[in-house]
């Protein structure tokens, strides 16, 4: 069992939005998560939220006031959000009660934040949460509202430097245009680089300004294995926390990233993704953990039920719980996946070693550890009182529903 307290935050209608038809994002896949950390009895070890609802007002601490009015005004009026970005591609459609499903991912992480600032767990975990992509006023690869951004902009009130690792198969862009300039917010993504979605993270674009080395990009080839992403991110990892020297830990664990996704292009297993959060649990700092990419939605479901044992210490058995998703796992009915045989690892040893001799460079190039001047701590951006928190008998009501 885990020593850290551990804190997880659900709204159980999360289940209920739908992108519409063919679209590969679904988010009843939190909802199949959270029928997994209940039949694996996980519940019982950690505090369990219900997130607000993030308002106006706090998603604009990121986002234009035009974006966030038209999210509301194109949920109301069914305007295509294509119409509004004149894009190319109809990846973030106007779909019903689009905006309170983003108020509810960005309100979590929010809340997310301000349990680690205020002391009441040392982990926290949001796997509806992990938008990456979208931008300050723009809506992009799925995303409508950055909830990662909102939520480390709530963490430097209290912590002076903040490391955010994204291990989605996707490049973090929106988090890294965030902060591309700063020195207290170290942005770090492991992704697929060339010829995939959004087309950005090449090794050497390394912040700006005071930011410069607090952004590092490792750019990888189809079919990343176990060991290759074991080889690559724990140097790395390692490196970064001892010369940027953070005070907390945000990790973006999109699930796109394992063998089988539908969209992804690696083949990690669950065990090859998991080693990547229990290295960053190793270092003992606070840590806000959220969910991210994952198209194939048993495996969404495993990944992060799986990683939820990790964080408590827990070994979870490898036969999947009796659960209202169980036909979702079969035939093997098992918790833990192969790897795609007929998957190429493209990332040749000697490719892996040069990416990471010179991610290794540039991180040794971080100017000694911004000291930020303790100022008055401005309020939080939403009534701490107001977070509701959830009893087991609730949830065990709820399951047995």
């Amino acid at each position: 069992m885990s020593e850290r307290r551990v804190a997880y935050f659900y709204d159980e209608s999360i289940g209920n939005f739908y992108y519409g038809q063919g679209h590969p994002m679904k988010p009843h896949r939190v909802r199949m998560t959270h029928q997994l950390i209940l039949g694996y009895k996980l519940y019982r070890s950690m505090d369990i939220y219900r997130p607000h609802y993030a308002t106006p007002e706090e998603l604009m601490q990121f986002h234009t006031a035009d974006h966030i009015k038209f999210l509301q005004k194109a949920e109301i009026s069914g305007e295509k959000c294509l119409t509004h970005y004149e894009r190319s591609r109809e990846d973030c459609p106007v779909f019903e009660n689009m905006f309170e499903f983003s108020q509810i991912c960005a309100g979590a992480s929010i809340d997310c934040a301000q349990v680690l600032n205020q002391g009441q767990a040392d982990i926290v975990i949001n796997w509806s949460g992990g938008f990456h992509h979208a931008k300050k006023g723009e809506a992009s690869g799925f995303c409508y509202i950055n909830d990662i951004v909102l939520a480390i902009i709530e963490l430097l009130k209290y912590h002076e430097r903040v490391l955010y690792v994204d291990i989605d198969a996707h490049h973090g862009d929106g988090v890294e245009e965030a902060f591309y300039t700063s020195n207290r917010v170290m942005t770090v993504s492991f992704h697929k680089f060339g010829n995939f979605f959004p087309g950005t993270g090449d090794i050497k674009d390394c912040g700006a300004g005071i930011g410069k080395y607090h952004c590092l990009n490792i750019p990888l080839k189809s079919g990343m294995t176990d060991e290759s992403y074991e080889g690559i991110f724990q140097p790395i990892m390692r490196e970064a926390v001892y010369h940027f020297q953070p005070n907390v830990i945000v990790m973006q664990c999109g699930s796109d990233s394992l063998a089988h996704d539908k969209l992804g292009k690696f083949n990690l297993t669950l065990r090859g993704h998991g080693n990547c959060l229990k290295f960053m649990k190793g270092f003992g700092l606070p840590m806000m953990v959220i969910g991210g990419g994952g198209y194939t939605v048993s495996n969404v479901a495993r990944c992060w039920a799986y990683e939820t044992g990790i964080f408590l210490g827990m070994d979870l058995e490898n036969e999947i719980p009796y659960n209202d998703y169980y036909q979702y796992y079969g035939p093997s009915y098992n918790l833990h996946i192969e790897p795609d045989k007929n998957l190429e690892n493209r990332n040749q040893k000697e490719y892996l070693e040069t990416a990471m001799i010179r991610c290794l460079e540039n991180i040794r190039r971080l100017e000694g550890a911004p000291s930020v001047q303790r100022q008055d701590i401005p309020p939080d951006i939403f009534a701490h009182e107001s977070r509701e928190k959830v009893h087991d008998k609730e949830i065990v009501l709820e399951y047995e529903d």
